[in-house]
């Protein structure tokens, strides 16, 4: 398996544990029956995301936000392997990647400006970077 493959499972794995980091504080805040219920804001109270607290909250948006990130990833790691274009350099990019959402993780959680949007541009600017590699 090349280095990316390898990333892109760990970054997988890491989107389940941004799961779970969200998903014990959500139930214990809002209970079972309004997180198994559909979810209809108005019979709710508000939406989710209005009723959770403030950490329960930046947590569910780094894991939505970890979501839209790994689509772009995904491709490039395929795009990658099957050109047969994986090198020491896309495999650097794939480890930047999976560093800076890890560390997003807490960045958004804390709320640590300016460094959580500095910490999402590395790991946008790797996968870009490992788009323009294969193309090159």
């Amino acid at each position: 398996m090349t280095t990316e493959l390898t990333i892109l499972t760990l970054a997988g794995l890491l989107q389940a544990v941004q799961f779970f980091l969200m998903a014990i504080p959500a139930n214990l805040e809002l209970g079972r029956g309004k997180t198994m219920s559909p979810r209809d804001p108005a019979k709710l109270g508000g939406s989710v995301e209005e009723l959770l607290s403030e950490r329960t909250g930046r947590l569910k948006r780094a894991m939505d936000n970890h979501f839209e990130g790994l689509i772009l990833f995904t491709i490039a790691c395929i795009v990658i392997t099957i050109s047969g274009q994986s090198t020491a350099f896309t495999g650097t990019l794939a480890v930047i990647y999976l560093i800076a959402r890890i560390l997003y993780i807490p960045a958004y959680a804390f709320g640590w400006v300016p460094w959580r949007s500095y910490i999402w541009f590395a790991g946008f600017l790797s996968t870009t970077l490992m788009f323009i590699a294969a193309m090159v």
